[in-house]
């Protein structure tokens, strides 16, 4: 039996720029599933992304979503793509297992938790104050370095990690420290600034897209402190459930936030097109 991807609809071009087009996947004609397939927004034609993979029941468990991949990465190559990701669900554990059997590496899991109705008290000694637009400058400069040192850790070429952080940070901050539901926050342990937190208030939870405590004062349990600081903005926001990314490979983040509760609800992957 051969399987093979039989288009669904013309290419689209969309409005961002981004390529798309849905699939039938077939079986001697015979269509088992369905693929979808489109471009990244913030790095256009050069990494391809599989949207969407379903295989019908009966045709489960026979290598066909393999074989469907495997045409899915030879459409992104034809298009010029040298790099492929996706999005697993963390209780798709055949999804999961599919992916990194075809060579697919784990670039980050998205988390989250859900919150109480009481906000959590900082330790003795520890304070937060909202950034003001000095420290909010010069935290921003310093965190569009390190995220884009973080993409190209995790094998993006240099000039398009750089594209992504100045893209990322434009899309999500465009009124800057003034821009609607996004809390900068200084922590300081004794009268010592420890760390900083940027808090995203979203429609029905709140996200922490960053957190650090500064490098002098690591390991010294002010990361914990932060992470309680976003569930009390988050709590005293209305907001019930605290999402968070973490890269592959980070290691005291990842223990820190399963101690904390934190269950994963999502994986990144990609692989090399060669």
């Amino acid at each position: 039996m051969t399987t093979t991807l039989r288009p669904a609809e013309p290419l689209q071009q969309l409005p961002d720029g981004t390529r798309s087009r849905r699939y039938q996947v077939c079986v001697n004609s015979r269509p088992v599933g369905s693929i979808h397939l489109g471009t990244s927004p913030g790095f256009g034609d050069t990494v391809a992304r599989i949207l969407d993979l379903r295989i019908e029941e009966p045709d489960r468990r026979r290598g066909r979503g393999t074989v469907a991949v495997l045409a899915a990465e030879e459409v992104a190559r034809g298009w010029g793509c040298r790099q492929i990701e996706t999005g697993v669900p963390a209780g798709a554990g055949a999804a999961l297992r599919l992916f990194e059997a075809l060579g697919y590496l784990r670039r980050n899991r998205g988390m989250e938790k859900r919150l109480g109705e009481v906000p959590p008290e900082l330790p003795a000694g520890s304070l937060a104050h909202l950034m003001s637009e000095a420290e909010f400058e010069a935290w921003l400069a310093y965190e569009s370095e390190v995220y884009a040192r973080v993409w190209i850790e995790q094998g993006m070429p240099e000039a398009e990690a750089y594209t992504r952080s100045r893209r990322d940070h434009e899309t999500l901050l465009p009124r800057g420290l003034a821009t609607e539901n996004m809390l900068f926050s200084v922590l300081e342990h004794e009268n010592e600034r420890v760390g900083t937190l940027w808090l995203a208030l979203q429609d029905d939870q709140a996200y922490v897209f960053d957190v650090e405590a500064d490098a002098a004062h690591r390991g010294r349990g002010h990361g914990r402190t932060l992470m309680l600081l976003a569930e009390k903005q988050a709590i005293a926001a209305g907001r019930r459930v605290l999402g968070l990314n973490v890269f592959a490979g980070n290691t005291p983040a990842e223990r820190l936030y399963e101690s904390l509760g934190y269950a994963p609800v999502r994986y990144g992957l990609y692989k090399q097109l060669v």
